[in-house]
């Protein structure tokens, strides 16, 4: 059975800087900038205790979040749940049948590996799971 924690909230705004600054403004260290290119986002991470906030700016207004921005506006865009074997979980969760956004796990900010279960599998919720950039050579297999 795997194991998992909260790992971040992922909020889509317009505006990284102009986002950031309310979380600085606070006193929190937000990381630097990351663009990840599969997403069409840029990014920051900001930690709060032993999770994170992630911060998500889309390139262009066809991605991801960019259409998320275009019908929602800004706001909570996924909660991520970290697990300690992510190619297991993968694979359970497409024998159970559930929806996912994907068919192979993606490289994300930071190096984490993730992938995504579709709102309508998880009560309405974009669950994003997602594994540390080290668990990389465990999940070859399953990385597009």
């Amino acid at each position: 059975m795997a194991t998992f924690r909260i790992d971040h909230l992922g909020i889509a705004v317009r505006d990284l800087q102009q986002a950031r600054l309310f979380y600085e403004l606070l006193g929190m260290r937000v990381g630097p900038e990351e663009v990840v290119e599969r997403e069409q986002a840029r990014t920051t991470m900001i930690d709060v205790g032993e999770s994170r906030i992630e911060l998500l700016e889309p390139l262009t207004e066809e991605s991801t979040i960019g259409r998320f921005l275009d019908r929602r506006g800004e706001g909570l865009h996924h909660l991520a749940l970290h697990v300690d074997d992510i190619a297991d979980v993968f694979s359970e969760m497409k024998a159970a049948g559930m929806r996912l956004v994907s068919d192979e796990l993606g490289i994300g900010a930071g190096g984490q590996l993730y992938f995504f279960v579709h709102p309508s599998s998880t009560g309405g919720v974009l669950i994003e799971i997602c594994q540390s950039a080290d668990a990389l050579q465990n999940a070859d297999a399953v990385v597009g």
